[in-house]
């Protein structure tokens, strides 16, 4: 499957529901210049180790650009006619928002526009966190808020939304 017509697109999934392995293989078979913007921050080993899995999962045709905040900028860095972003994911980037208390709300106008201004193809994946139980204690239904809002106003301004689901993709858009 091909990311076209779709320019912009989000890849939705729950965890280790094979969303990251979808989005990258779009990413491969659309032909260009392949970028990785990683959201992710190791702050312990799980997540290190996680990265390196990630990392490992991508060949030499791969660059990797670090983006734990500013998602905007380095999709207008890495932009290109031939370009190919893989922006994973969307979720990481909210706590790292929520946990540096960030003004998520001009992070994500930021966001939209560039998607809106790129010239490259744009993947973005993100967990759908909304389907679980309500958080018990106001971080997390604060942190589910803000993805969730994230995911919606993604999911208005891209051209195509998949979700995968135990590693099969679905066509929402």
């Amino acid at each position: 499957m091909s990311i076209e017509p779709h320019r912009t697109m989000l890849v939705l999934g729950g965890a280790r529901s094979g969303k990251s392995r979808y989005a990258q293989g779009l990413a491969e078979t659309a032909g260009g210049r392949l970028v990785f913007v990683a959201t992710a921050q190791a702050f312990d080993a799980e997540m290190a180790d996680r990265i390196r899995r990630h990392r490992e999962d991508r060949d030499a045709r791969w660059t990797t650009v670090e983006a734990p905040l500013d998602l905007a900028g380095a999709i207008a860095a890495a932009d290109g006619a031939d370009a190919v972003l893989l922006v994973d994911c969307l979720t990481l980037w909210a706590s790292n928002l929520l946990l540096g208390e960030e003004d998520a709300e001009a992070h994500i106008a930021a966001l939209l526009e560039a998607l809106r201004t790129a010239r490259a193809r744009v993947l973005l994946v993100a967990n759908e966190v909304g389907l679980g139980i309500v958080p018990d204690n106001a971080l997390a239904r604060r942190f589910r808020d803000l993805a969730g809002t994230i995911n919606q106003r993604v999911a208005a301004a891209v051209g195509g939304v998949h979700m995968t689901v135990a590693g099969l993709p679905i066509v929402v858009k």
